[in-house]
């Protein structure tokens, strides 16, 4: 089944009425007056009804065609600010971003960082979903994604922000009275405290140089929620292997006590993705720019 483009005509006829003639209208729209008849003509066809009265000497509108350009008389201007807001979209920051990202990191640096960027860019609005959860940005509509370990694809663009060193660590308390691992297999035993979104399950990984230790885990507290896990460790519960972003001020500040200093847990890497359009609104391009140079600057999502 064919299909009517519902505007095929429209603008013809509207520079008809509006000049009274075919021939002026035709050069007003940069067309020949045999384009701009045909058009009107197809158009009072596929409505059924005439539109203008043709004369030798004039075109006139008859009621049915003053009623239909009464309905469309504003039609020029809407569309004239359509293409301006859409062009806005590529040339300005404004608009709302919706934007996907892990509570964890939220909870840090995220909010901060969006009440600095909302302050800047007073035409823009954000919404948050705070989500370790796959999501296909296309179809949810959503601008952005802020995530760690990705499966990235085929339509998808994404940009490096940093990577945060992983660290195992514990109160000085428990520690004290349940020993300090000297080698990771040394965590066996221990009352393990474990993320329960990670990919390779209850496995820790360590590596020193060309050496990896893959250590089996049957966790103590077993949480969804970095955060959660940070608060079990402050209160003594037992090891907790976490990213810098969560714990790294902990560490500085004394609060928790690395170990396992000799080996080194993968860095989470931190990336913002968003769907490959060869136009990409401007609000997206300016909160990914923003981003990228906060992380630069925090030692914690900066691991060598």
């Amino acid at each position: 089944m064919k299909t009517v483009d519902p505007l095929h005509g429209v603008a013809a006829f509207l520079a008809v009425a509006e000049h009274e003639s075919f021939t002026a209208g035709a050069a007003a729209l940069g067309l020949t007056r045999a384009t701009v008849s045909a058009q009107v003509a197809d158009l009072e066809s596929r409505l059924g009804v005439r539109l203008l009265h043709r004369s030798t000497r004039n075109v006139r509108l008859t009621p049915a065609g003053e009623a239909y350009r009464a309905r469309l008389v504003d039609l020029p201007g809407r569309m004239v600010e359509a293409e301006r807001a859409a062009r806005a979209e590529q040339t300005a920051p404004e608009g709302r971003l919706r934007v996907t990202a892990p509570p964890d990191l939220a909870m840090r640096f995220l909010v901060p960082w969006v009440a600095e960027f909302l302050a800047a860019h007073p035409g823009i609005s954000i919404e948050m979903e705070l989500s370790n959860a796959p999501r296909n940005l296309i179809e949810s509509r959503f601008d952005l994604a802020i995530r760690g370990t990705l499966d990235v694809g085929p339509n998808l663009i994404t940009r490096a922000l940093g990577r945060s060193r992983l660290h195992s660590c514990a109160r000085a308390d428990y520690l004290a009275r349940r020993g300090v691992p000297e080698a990771p297999m040394g965590l066996v035993g221990h009352d393990l405290l474990h993320f329960s979104g990670l990919r390779q399950g209850r496995t820790w990984t360590y590596l020193r140089g060309e050496e990896r230790v893959d250590v089996p885990i049957s966790p103590r507290m077993e949480l969804s929620d970095g955060w959660a896990l940070r608060a079990a460790a402050l209160e003594g519960v037992g090891v907790v292997q976490l990213p810098a972003f969560i714990v790294g001020h902990d560490l500085r500040e004394g609060r928790l006590v690395p170990i396992l200093e000799g080996w080194q847990g993968r860095p989470v890497p931190l990336h913002a993705v968003y769907p490959d359009n060869r136009l990409i609104a401007a609000r997206v391009k300016a909160f990914v720019a923003f981003l990228a140079g906060k992380a630069k600057g925090e030692a914690d999502l900066q691991a060598e």
